[in-house]
């Protein structure tokens, strides 16, 4: 069987709020260029020939070609205006792509994430419909309850990342679901049409920077890439 082609929508929605900063948290710096920019290259490293979305709200869109100018940045990739949630913005990046195909959805502030777990949630993807990203919690876990709180079992849980890797066809069907306060990721968008979700071992370097402490991680792991 032909293999479908790799798509990838980048989702950039983030401002500078918790990071204490006016520019965007996916415009930031580390180790001498954008944040999303280091996640871009993560996607095309893993494979030349992939399609990349990059989705960013309407009023960033001057700053980003600006940004890619200065920094001589070369890798192709077609840029979306997102919508009014992160629902709105997967929905209009995934109005570019036709056709069966693998699509990935990341965060475009996950620039760590390692291109044999991208490989692995495509594979899941391509065998089983969806691929999805997950680690195991480091610290033990309680349960808010009406009375106070209580200890739950830290093995039945899982921490949900991405890349999230579905089949285009699950994936456009997901998103003409009306949103929903429950859609916190496309696995939950995609597992409301009845699927079973595929969970994929990620990588507690692949985090999301969002707070000022993730900047200094972030320095901390560029500087041990070769």
């Amino acid at each position: 069987m032909a293999q479908l082609p790799e798509y990838a929508i980048i989702v950039a929605g983030g401002s500078g709020s918790r990071m204490q900063q006016s520019l965007p948290k996916q415009f930031i710096e580390v180790a001498g260029k954008p944040i999303l920019m280091h996640t871009i290259d993560k996607f095309y490293t893993y494979n030349p020939a992939i399609r990349l979305v990059v989705v960013l709200p309407e009023s960033q869109l001057d700053t980003w070609r600006e940004l890619c100018r200065e920094h001589a940045f070369k890798v192709f990739h077609m840029v979306v205006a997102g919508g009014a949630t992160r629902f709105g913005s997967v929905k209009n990046g995934l109005d570019v792509i036709t056709g069966e195909a693998l699509v990935a959805v990341h965060d475009g502030v996950r620039p760590f994430i390692e291109t044999t777990i991208i490989k692995a949630a495509y594979e899941a993807a391509a065998k089983y419909g969806n691929g999805v990203v997950a680690v195991a919690p480091k610290d033990s876990i309680r349960e808010v309850t009406e009375e106070g709180s209580m200890a739950v079992p830290r093995t039945k849980y899982k921490l949900v990342q991405t890349p999230q890797c579905f089949q285009a066809g699950i994936l456009r069907n997901a998103y003409e679901q009306p949103e929903q306060d429950f859609f916190t990721d496309d696995a939950s968008v995609v597992e409301a049409l009845g699927e079973k979700i595929v969970l994929v071992e990620g990588s507690y370097r692949n985090i999301k920077i969002t707070t000022p402490e993730d900047l200094i991680l972030a320095e901390a792991f560029a500087s041990q890439q070769v």
